[in-house]
């Protein structure tokens, strides 16, 4: 009884330091639960925004669907150009050696930036798709001519997450594209239905374009006025060829990330028809619920990363990493074990051919977990000046990673895909541990989760 008395008592003291604690720990702590929330919420938003489309069009209609939104997470990814994470170094380094001309003048730029290349994209991949003939499916053309208007608005809600972050304004940079995306389309699309539009891929596609914009330019105002109050109005500053220099690396690195997490949709698609990317994509959604906590912690947290290389607090730094590590495994495994005991019933709500997809999330669980186990490591190393070798890592990953996806999803169809991908997964983690160790001294693992960060002399920043 007293010791369960003494548990209850240690309990109530460490919530309330967690939730009235103004030291950066407890801070950092709170803005992790609260990202944890947002995750959670939006999770189940789109898992629920999924299952109606699947529900409401079909399989087949669905797969459409499904493959024209991978390739407007690829190439709108591609678009803000490596500044949706550059921001994570340039805007805390530009604040705390308050070079506010550079921050604001940065801060337009990559918005710019972001909307100019996302609509140059779009168009050339309208060109592309209305020169050539016989390359894609008919069904496809017009989805993804459509698809690509969602391009710039996209990329600058991307863009735009990463300022938020900097900020800590977790509300701002994770609930535009998270929640407030999945329900204007839901709800777009149920207008167009009740309207006597088509249940088709293509009308939920128009209902995601409104979604987009729409999140997207409220995101924008209220980004633009919150900056107000926290930006010295001063005249703008800009290092353009400082900007990209550091910023393209980490456009290939985001590049060959996403490339590897998505080739497998994009191949299945050359040997198998839409109701099968359907039950795909549905596995692969499904399962990646696993990794909101993943996010929720690297929204939370990776800004405090930068601030802390720019004041050269590494005692800190090795704190803060180690945390993470930890509080990014635990829940996830825990939510893996979870969502795979549900496997079947949550892919029974998309419609009862989707139970194929059960193999699927199991294999691409293996995946998640390992890389939950090494923690944060691409997002860490680019913010500590070492983008390049993240770069080199993924290119090689992305090469391998489409060479599995051809090898085996002939022979193994979706379970081919997902075996490309969680082997993937493992190769690249297993290359980042070796890099952040090398290079920093990072020891990044679940197991021996005690480590030293400290500067090697080949220099942590010689490729900043």
């Amino acid at each position: 009884m007293v010791t369960t008395s003494l548990n209850v008592s240690s309990l109530h003291e460490r919530l309330q330091a967690l939730l009235q604690g103004t030291d950066e720990h407890a801070t950092a702590q709170r803005a992790a639960l609260f990202a944890f929330g947002i995750r959670v919420v939006s999770a189940g938003i789109a898992f629920a925004s999924q299952v109606f489309l699947a529900r409401w069009i079909g399989a087949f209609e669905f797969g459409i669907f499904a493959y024209v939104w991978v390739w407007v997470f690829i190439l709108g990814s591609l678009s803000t150009c490596g500044l949706n994470t550059s921001v994570l170094r340039f805007i805390p380094d530009y604040r705390e050696s308050s070079q506010f001309n550079l921050l604001r003048g940065f801060v337009n730029a990559s918005r710019l930036t972001v909307v100019s290349a996302s609509t140059a994209l779009a168009i050339v991949g309208v060109g592309l798709l209305m020169s050539i003939d016989g390359m894609v499916s008919d069904y496809y053309i017009v989805p993804l001519i459509l698809g690509a208007i969602c391009l710039p608005m996209f990329a600058l809600t991307d863009l735009q997450d990463g300022i938020s972050r900097t900020y800590g304004w977790i509300d701002l940079a994770l609930a535009p594209p998270y929640i407030i995306r999945p329900l204007l389309l839901l709800i777009f699309f149920a207008i167009a239905i009740a309207s006597g539009a088509e249940a088709s891929g293509q009308t939920a596609i128009l209902s995601m374009i409104g979604a987009t914009w729409i999140a997207a330019i409220g995101q924008t105002l209220l980004l633009t006025k919150r900056l107000e109050g926290k930006i010295e109005p001063v005249e703008k500053s800009y290092d353009y060829g400082f900007w990209i220099k550091i910023s393209m690396p980490i456009m290939m690195v985001d590049g060959f990330y996403i490339l590897m997490t998505h080739t497998d949709i994009v191949v299945l698609n050359l040997f198998l028809n839409p109701e099968d990317i359907a039950i795909y994509y549905a596995g692969v959604k499904t399962i990646s619920l696993v990794s909101f906590v993943y996010f929720a912690v690297v929204a939370a947290q990776m800004h405090k990363f930068s601030a802390l290389h720019a004041d050269g607090k590494t005692e800190q730094l090795d704190a803060l990493l180690q945390e993470s590590v930890t509080w990014i495994f635990w829940p996830s495994l825990l939510a893996a074990i979870f969502i795979l005991a549900l496997g079947l019933p949550l892919l029974n709500l998309y419609g009862p051919e989707f139970s194929r997809g059960l193999s699927v999330m199991a294999i691409l669980a293996i995946g998640l977990l390992v890389r939950a186990s090494f923690g944060p490591l691409e997002f860490v190393l680019n913010v500590l000046g070492q983008q390049k070798f993240s770069a080199v890592v993924l290119f090689s990953a992305a090469v391998l990673n489409i060479g599995l996806n051809f090898l085996l999803i002939p022979s193994f169809g979706l379970e081919g895909a997902a075996t490309a991908t969680t082997l993937t997964v493992i190769y690249v983690c297993s290359l980042l541990y070796l890099v952040a160790k090398t290079r920093l001294g990072l020891h990044s693992f679940i197991i021996g989760n005690g480590f030293s960060l400290r500067r090697q002399q080949n220099g942590a920043s010689a490729d900043v």
